[in-house]
């Protein structure tokens, strides 16, 4: 604060604390530059979104998550509104998806088999969701805090895509049996639900003959016109842009239910959806999801949400990056720490009405950039159409057939593994085996176990690849370039480069830290005995001891160090000096560095002979090493130890 106090004053900028809280409450800027022309763009745009998205809200409560209909809905209530107040990304719609509203199914599942409540209990299941979104929010909210918004960065792409093809290819096997007809023949064997995605497939190849045909023409046809439709938009669009506001969703869900209503489809079979109602019988009920009477369900959904809210921010991430900073306001720019906080808000309130969890999508966050919204706005519109449809709308809703629920969500699934042959051919063709296994493992555990235990097994081993890649020192051994005063990578451009003889080159290009420091000897002393550090450690010597009199460390990339990186520099320093090893550094840091001064707190300076051997560049080491006698306020001859400090 105090250093921006001082830059705004020499710039002669007023200094005022309205001025931040117009940063961390991004409503106030837009609010106040608002036009009156910029209304109708993002009411088209919000109409547009809740012709196509409010139908899929009810698809992914009732087919995914297993709880009322209208918690789907409720989604498009409470978390656009509060993310257009808090979040940093104009354009960016909020909402349900398919991924978060597999899982939250997966915690009421697993409530279900515990014994808490039978498959039929809509008011327990929707007490579970709201822990389990309550929870996420929390813990995107505390990360907000913390200032955590680099994680978007931890998990590979790689991982994410695996993650999503995943949930892409249980999603379509799962809506198979409600598509086909066969949820009385599921029923009828109660574990089916909570098998894996393999026996589920088993179960419906097997049970085929039981399919229910006008149910299942339903449902194909269902999902064939959505496919169509969406391919035509997709043509069409690059020279029509207006056909980005043709609902195709919507003319299906409409178009179904009146057939079902004339042709009297219930009674012959299909199922519908029903009256949409509150599980408590009123709708936006309070309910504090952080009760202490939800203890037993926050812990048992305590894992599973915290993997709903860090995907859920991470597709937020790219939803937000992919659509930039918006033009038409200014004084808005993303940052990942308020996202955060705005999606963490955002589904607090939304839990504490039973909410299914919602966060940014690239693919409705782009409809409403395509269709007008230029502003939070239009995310308020489509919450009041939302609110609207809720208070006079739901009873329409009534004969809506499930098969065209499934056939809605079965084309979402679709898009998620659309991408597997583009990822597929890309990392084949730059031999990228270790993200391929990467996605395999997570695919093939999910698929024939459960989608938890790919999830985890997939982040076990994105973790440990950012864990071994952070904790791999990258020093590199130099050589100079011939008829020059340059040095260059000797590994990376061995004929390009000549050793020095009698002197081992080193360059530390980063920080010393204890994550980087603890595999440091060891590479040191492969450089010793091969001059590389690619050499297998079985071979014998193949660089004398000769060569390593003097050692030169080439110290401008290390901007900073821990105590336990100046530990083991010191360690290092120490036993080549008792090796009679003369030890230079070059490019070394100013004297009023807190490096410099870690270097002199922890005797490295005196170690190697005073502050005289911490010269200006390699080249001034190598007339030091290359002389006779060596400078130093003893006067020791080159080639004799120098006395260690006491």
């Amino acid at each position: 604060m105090a250093t921006s106090s001082a830059l705004a004053e020499r710039h002669g900028v007023e200094y005022s604390w309205s001025m931040f809280l117009s940063y961390y409450i991004p409503c106030l800027t837009w609010i106040r530059q608002y036009k009156r022309s910029w209304l109708t763009g993002d009411l088209t745009a919000a109409i547009t979104m809740a012709s196509m998205y409010l139908p899929m809200a009810l698809s992914y409560a009732e087919n995914l998550a297993h709880v009322a209909p209208i918690s789907g809905l409720y989604a498009f209530v409470f978390n656009p509104i509060f993310y257009a107040l808090l979040g940093s990304c104009p354009q960016m719609i909020v909402g349900p998806e398919a991924a978060g509203s597999l899982l939250v199914g997966s915690i009421v599942k697993s409530n279900v088999d515990d014994g808490e409540g039978g498959e039929n209990d809509a008011v327990l299941h929707s007490k579970i969701a709201g822990v389990a979104v309550g929870l996420a929010g929390a813990s995107v909210f505390i990360m907000g805090l913390l200032r955590f918004g680099f994680v978007d960065n931890v998990l590979s792409r790689p991982f994410l895509r695996g993650f999503i093809s995943s949930i892409g290819i249980v999603i379509l096997i799962d809506q198979l049996t409600p598509l086909l007809g066969l949820n009385k023949a599921a029923t009828d064997l109660p574990s089916v639900p909570h098998r894996s995605t393999v026996d589920k497939l088993v179960f419906i190849f097997t049970h085929l003959s039981q399919w229910h045909q006008l149910s299942g023409i339903i449902g194909i046809v269902s999902f064939v016109v959505v496919m169509v439709l969406r391919e035509i938009k997709r043509r069409l669009q690059p020279r029509y842009p207006g056909v980005a506001y043709f609902p195709d969703r919507l003319l299906v869900v409409v178009l179904s239910a009146v057939l079902a209503y004339s042709l009297d489809w219930e009674q012959k079979g299909v199922e519908v959806l029903g009256k949409v109602e509150a599980p408590s019988g009123h709708i936006f009920t309070f309910r504090n999801p952080f009760q202490l009477s939800h203890l037993p369900h926050i812990r048992e959904a305590m894992g599973t949400s915290f993997l709903i809210g860090m995907l859920g921010f991470f597709e937020s991430s790219v939803a937000a990056k992919s659509l930039g900073d918006a033009d038409v306001i200014e004084g808005m720019e993303l940052s990942p720490n308020r996202e955060l906080i705005a999606l963490g808000t955002a589904n607090i309130v939304g839990a504490c009405f039973m909410a299914l969890p919602a966060f940014g999508g690239y693919g409705r966050s782009k409809v409403n950039k395509s269709t007008g919204g230029k502003t939070p706005m239009s995310s308020i519109f489509l919450s009041i159409i939302t609110i609207i449809c809720i208070l006079f709308l739901l009873p329409w809703f009534y004969y809506l057939p499930k098969p065209v629920l499934s056939a809605l969500i079965m084309v979402v699934a679709y898009s998620l593994v659309e991408e597997i042959p583009e990822d597929l051919i890309f990392f084949v063709r730059i031999k990228g085996w270790k993200e391929l296994f990467l996605m395999a493992v997570i695919v093939l555990v999910t698929v024939f176990f459960s989608l938890n235990l790919g999830i985890a097994i997939g982040i076990g081993l994105s973790l440990l690849e950012v864990v071994r890649h952070a904790t791999r020192p990258r020093i590199q051994i130099l050589g100079r370039v011939p008829n020059s005063d340059r040095f260059a990578n000797a590994e990376e451009h061995p004929e390009q480069v000549e050793s020095v003889e009698g002197c081992l080159i080193v360059k530390i290009p980063e920080p010393l830290t204890f994550a980087n420091t603890g595999d440091l000897k060891n590479r040191l002393r492969r450089m010793e005995r091969y001059g590389t550090n690619m050499a297998h450690p079985a071979l014998p010597r193949l660089r004398p001891q000769d060569s390593n009199r003097n050692i030169i460390f080439d110290i401008h990339g290390v901007t900073s160090m821990d105590g336990s990186g100046t530990q083991v520099l010191e360690e290092i320093v120490r036993k080549y000096r008792q090796q009679g090893v003369r030890v230079f550094f070059s490019r070394a840091p100013s004297r009023d560095n807190k490096v410099w001064k870690l270097l002199e707190r922890s005797g490295i300076v005196a170690l190697v002979g005073g502050e005289h051997l911490f010269v200006d560049d390699i080249q001034d080491a190598l007339r030091m090493a290359e002389s006779a006698h060596i400078d130093s306020p003893e006067g020791h001859e080159a080639g004799h130890e120098v006395a260690s400090p006491a």
